[in-house]
């Protein structure tokens, strides 16, 4: 009997490894395995390169030979700085079944901190996806674009997704999928859930006055082992509810905003938010794009959880408006229920969010900077 498509649950992630699917030179900790992922860990090196790449028909270690400058030891501390490329091998190495394949995303740390993650294996035509059967090494793509970091060996900057089959869903199947489970509050527009369940922006305020965070130039250090280290005010400019018909985006600098809807993830699925399509806009939305099952659930303490957007505006000023759709939410089923979800009771840092920062930083009183 076939085993069932799906997005891998932590559940039979954990069988995976077991069986060799996943192997490390550091055993893996049950800490690393999320709802419907598995944390990648920083090797202890990294190698400074000239410019980012795919390897092609080549492996990830003869690119770097070419492309290398320097190695930086990991292993105590060290500092990577914002616009230089980084190629980190990590700890965690595949050997995935003819019918597995997987997906890698920032975590949803990282992508707050604008730190560009991106994983790569030998001989891969894209990145962050893994082609079914692989077997080999993986690494991390490391750039900062804000803020200069302290990463360590073990660090965990991305996570991975296993899937079995393609158990996506189609426009059709995904309205039924909202109007039995109710994905998100608030109405979505008819024939809205071609290529996902749509996101829009919140300029209005939902949550106060503060509707966004704009990052500082010429910054301290963000240590990523900080957890509510530093101040808000040190590294971010509050964006206040504008007064007129939306925000304007400067190019290159990175903003931190939040959805209109909250989002309800059923414990029997996952969820990735995709970009937009860029006819609409030039700008990027959420590095960090995977949702776990549970996320904003109720039944994992979530009472409905709004999607907070990593936003970065590319070649020209851009304006966004207050509605404006900025991204969709595309649905997976699980091959299981897994045995926890997404919620404080494994450590989860943005379960009920409002529009949270990266968990490095002390979290601000909102009404103390709504008028700003």
């Amino acid at each position: 009997m076939a085993e069932r498509a799906g997005v891998l649950s932590s559940t039979a992630i954990a069988v995976l490894i077991a069986e060799g699917g996943v192997d490390a030179a550091v055993p893996i900790g049950t800490g690393q395995i999320q709802p419907a992922s598995l944390d990648l860990r920083l090797g202890p090196t990294a190698h400074r390169v000239r410019a980012s790449f795919l390897p092609g028909r080549e492996s990830v270690r003869a690119k770097i030979e070419r492309l290398g400058m320097h190695e930086i030891d990991l292993a105590p501390g060290a500092v990577l700085e914002r616009g230089c490329v980084y190629i980190v091998p990590l700890m965690e190495s595949l050997a995935l079944a003819p019918d597995v394949s997987a997906h890698a995303n920032p975590k949803s740390s990282t992508g707050r901190l604008d730190i560009f993650t991106r994983l790569i294996a030998d001989e891969a035509h894209e990145f962050d996806r893994v082609q079914p059967g692989h077997r080999g090494p993986l690494y991390a793509e490391v750039s900062p674009r804000t803020f200069s970091i302290v990463v360590r060996a073990g660090s965990r900057l991305n996570q991975i997704r296993f899937k079995r089959g393609a158990p996506g869903y189609s426009e059709g199947a995904l309205e039924r999928l909202h109007a039995e489970r109710r994905l998100i509050e608030g109405e979505v527009a008819r024939g809205g859930f071609a290529g996902g369940l749509p996101l829009s922006v919140d300029l209005a305020g939902s949550g106060g006055g503060l509707v966004g965070w704009k990052a500082k130039r010429h910054t301290d250090l963000i240590d990523l082992d900080q957890v509510g280290r530093y101040d808000p005010a040190d590294f971010w400019e509050p964006i206040a509810r504008p007064s007129a018909a939306g925000v304007i985006l400067n190019p290159d600098d990175f903003y931190i905003l939040a959805s209109k809807e909250s989002v309800r993830i059923p414990p029997d699925h996952a969820a990735e938010m995709v970009a937009y399509d860029t006819l609409v806009g030039e700008f990027r939305a959420h590095y960090a794009g995977f949702f776990d099952p549970g996320f904003g659930h109720d039944e994992a303490g979530g009472g409905g959880t709004r999607a907070v957007l990593e936003v970065r505006s590319h070649d020209v000023p851009f304006m966004i408006e207050d509605g404006q759709t900025i991204g969709r939410l595309l649905f997976e089923p699980l091959t299981e229920r897994p045995a926890e979800l997404y919620g404080r009771g494994i450590g989860s840092s943005y379960q009920r969010q409002g529009l949270a920062l990266a968990k490095q930083f002390k979290q601000p009183r909102l009404d103390a900077v709504a008028t700003v």
